[in-house]
């Protein structure tokens, strides 16, 4: 192998040897104070000074709306994270013991704790397959006619590095008419990612596995970090906006955990500054998301353009491609919204059965989704704890909002559900739409039952 492409390399294969899991700053300016209609959860009442109801916010990734949303409600902010006396708690980064001292009804805690099975690399992939096994044994029983989501219609195609069969099928397959796109499994930001177009860097990635798992130091590791990584085949002929690579985040939310009340919901589009290169190495365009544009000199000029709402996409694409690739009028709002729907639901219902919960834990997770030159939606991945900043003025509309309706979606589906009333409607509901309804489908124990109700008030 040459020299050149060894020094080409190296920062990225460094790669292997580190975790990548730094958040991103949340640069929010402070929100005027909200009032949006919640409800109070059970015993509340307005506070004396110091007495609370608490609430204590973990990092700064939406603090400012999210403490402004709690003290118009007229609970007070906690600085001490080990408080138990809470009714939410909001952290950017799990910790064991908030699960541990969870009161159960009485309380909200964001982010299911083994949410991982959605929002890593390695966790989406695998429950992906296996629910893709489920159904192929579904699908041979005479009874079963439900058309459902095949994993190839929407989920590149994907192999684990820390998995040795599967690494040595990846190498065995690859060749330099398609890229290929190698990602950490629990990072975000773009960090730790870097591409493989030639059999020179494919050879390198696999040299370099291979001695990782050869270190008898490395034998020992009870958690192999250095080879939690995926390769996946990348998009390479996606649809462009003005000439740049775009994608969408969208949120899927579970309100409520006991019954599962989990929704959809709209963001943005996000662009790259630059014009798309598909031979080009510099990966601020290839990866859209706001931590690697802001590495242009450019950024602060230009960063307005590289945020659009969901309207202005839908009309971009009425005025350019509706006629010439025969699309539905308000393609982004019928067609793509519905696809993004089918897909979230699909992905739930893999992991469904697996996910700890407790009623009064919820969690907000951010969906990427890239659209081809052929209009097909694929999947890239799932985020936990999805960024809240609120850096341009498109976010500054579209943030807050998505916010106080998932901690109004929260507070009213766990009430109800401690109450044993019936969910539907649900007052809070204004932009998010209903995907899954646990109410009518699942059997949940219910708290109520071994206690006298307090019902809420009209």
């Amino acid at each position: 192998m040459g020299s050149s492409v060894k020094e080409r390399l190296r920062p990225e294969l460094s790669q292997l040897d580190q975790d990548a899991d730094d958040l991103e700053e949340e640069e929010a300016a402070r929100l005027p104070v909200t009032s949006p209609d919640g409800l109070l959860m059970e015993g509340d009442k307005q506070p004396s000074p110091g007495q609370g109801p608490f609430f204590y916010i973990g990092g700064t990734n939406g603090a400012s709306i999210i403490s402004n949303y709690c003290e118009s409600k007229g609970w007070q902010r906690t600085q001490d994270s080990h408080c138990e006396d809470y009714k939410l708690k909001w952290c950017e980064i799990k910790c064991r013991d908030n699960y541990c001292s969870f009161r159960e009804g009485q309380q909200l805690l964001f982010q299911l704790p083994n949410n991982k099975l959605l929002t890593t690399k390695i966790g989406l992939l695998s429950a992906l397959r296996e629910h893709a096994r489920t159904l192929s044994k579904a699908r041979m029983l005479p009874s079963t006619q439900t058309k459902v989501l095949k994993m190839e219609e929407f989920f590149p195609e994907t192999y684990r590095l820390d998995i040795r069969d599967e690494r040595q099928a990846f190498f065995a397959l690859f060749d330099e008419t398609q890229m290929w796109i190698c990602k950490p499994t629990a990072s975000n930001q773009g960090k730790g990612i870097f591409l493989i177009r030639s059999q020179e860097e494919a050879a390198a990635l696999q040299a370099k596995t291979q001695s990782i798992e050869d270190d008898p130091i490395y034998r020992k590791m009870p958690f192999r970090a250095p080879q939690a990584r995926v390769v996946q085949r990348y998009v390479q002929n996606p649809l462009l906006l003005d000439g740049k690579k775009f994608d969408v985040r969208s949120y899927m939310l579970i309100a409520c955990a006991m019954p599962y009340m989990v929704f959809f919901g709209h963001g943005y589009a996000r662009l790259t500054l630059s014009l798309y290169n598909p031979h080009s190495s510099d990966l601020s365009g290839h990866l859209t998301n706001q931590f690697m544009q802001k590495k242009s000199p450019l950024y602060t000029l230009l960063k307005e353009s590289t945020v659009w709402t969901m309207e202005h996409l839908n009309r971009y694409i009425n005025d350019k491609f509706r006629k010439t690739k025969g699309l539905p009028r308000d393609w982004v709002f019928t067609t793509f919204t519905k696809r993004m729907q089918q897909i979230m639901s699909h992905c739930f219902l893999a992991v469904k059965s697996k996910l700890e919960c407790k009623l009064g834990y919820f969690d907000l997770i951010g969906c990427d989704f890239l659209i081809d030159e052929n209009f097909k939606v694929w999947l890239l991945e799932m985020n936990a704890n999805p960024a809240l900043h609120t850096n341009c003025e498109v976010l500054k509309a579209v943030i807050p909002g998505v916010v106080i309706e998932t901690l109004d979606l929260a507070l009213e589906t766990c009430q109800k559900s401690l109450h044993s009333q019936k969910m539907l409607p649900l007052l809070s509901q204004r932009r998010f739409v209903l995907l899954y309804n646990g109410e009518t489908t699942d059997l949940w124990p219910r708290l109520a039952s071994s206690r006298p109700l307090n019902r809420l008030p009209n």
